[in-house]
């Protein structure tokens, strides 16, 4: 039997200031398998970023930190670990690619220092044999110029330049998972493909499973394995990318395929879900969906439902089916 490359179980991740505390994280289990993609899809405010955050042992502080739960990479719980041990598998081990790409790079340092610095922190190289390497895997993502390139600037470059740019220097090392926070925000469609078909490339290439995380359903149905919904800090729904677009369970799922614009259907108005997603700091009692639930019923306010196997291999936290 395969194991997981990465296993969450029952994550928390809290921020409390004075009397307020945050439920941005609240009780999660997710797990990626090698040479796997894992899409974590839900609106914003539901906790994907920060789930991403709390893997990679970002969470902001002070405010914020793990209260609860593991998270299993390569036989060791990463919540255990020191500060230290972290930051050698940080862009080593696990990569990850932030969101806005024309933010993330540092404007006074050139596309080779900064990629480089990933290598001459992990590799026992030289900075030559760094940058050669970088060189390569700027070609390798499809950057065109690639020993030129090395000596300049994000400001020169455009918004999909830079994100080949974040998505090379993220997989330098040849990491065993990498984390993509919303990677084809603000690209057109015709770069976002390109991206789309390059992170394939790389779970061929270099065995590496991608954690993606994103609100756009078209990106999951193009690149997805398996897919995992979430809703107010919570799972609502784990399958795979067919099951859930052939026959999704729960009704937040639903909801969001139908907000889909159609091209085979007459529509009159675009489906939009009705209110928003609740206060992570006083969520509702029961069901923190059922206030936006067209199936809602008056049980479902009073219970939180547990995620169970509805069908083999596809959970949903939802007591009405």
């Amino acid at each position: 039997m395969v194991q997981p490359l990465l296993s969450v179980e029952n994550l928390k991740t809290y921020f409390v200031k004075g009397d307020v505390e945050v439920h941005a994280v609240d009780g999660i289990d997710l797990t990626i398998y090698p040479k796997q993609i894992v899409c974590i899809v839900g609106e914003s405010g539901c906790g994907k970023s920060m789930t991403s955050l709390s893997i990679m042992g970002l969470v902001p502080k002070p405010h914020g930190r793990v209260v609860n739960g593991q998270i299993w990479f390569g036989g060791q719980d990463l919540l255990e670990l020191t500060e230290n041990q972290l930051s050698a598998i940080r862009g080593n081990d696990i990569s990850m690619i932030f969101q806005e790409p024309m933010t993330s790079l540092n404007p006074v340092l050139t596309i080779g220092d900064q990629m480089s610095e990933v290598l001459l922190r992990h590799r026992k190289i030289t900075k030559q044999q760094a940058m050669e390497q970088v060189v390569k895997m700027l070609e390798f993502v499809g950057v065109a110029r690639a020993k030129d390139i090395v000596k300049e600037y994000p400001h020169q470059f455009s918004g999909g330049m830079r994100q080949r740019v974040m998505i090379g220097m993220a997989m330098i090392c040849e990491p065993k998972l990498l984390i993509a926070d919303e990677p084809t925000t603000a690209l057109d469609v015709t770069i976002q493909a390109q991206v789309l078909e390059l992170m394939k490339r790389m779970r061929d290439e270099f065995d590496t499973s991608v954690m993606m995380i994103t609100h756009d359903l078209g990106v999951v149905a193009e690149i997805a394995d398996h897919v995992v919904v979430m809703y107010a800090g919570q799972v609502v729904e784990s399958a795979s990318a067919d099951a859930l677009f052939e026959d999704p369970l729960h009704p937040y799922s639903q909801a969001l395929l139908k907000s889909i614009p159609s091209l085979d259907e007459e529509k009159e108005m675009l489906y939009s879900i009705p209110g928003t997603v609740p206060d992570s700091s006083k969520y509702p009692v029961g069901c923190r969906f059922a206030e936006r639930c067209e199936r809602a019923q008056p049980s479902c306010t009073q219970k939180m439902p547990e995620l169970r196997e509805v069908k083999p291999g596809q959970f949903a936290r939802c007591d009405l089916i």
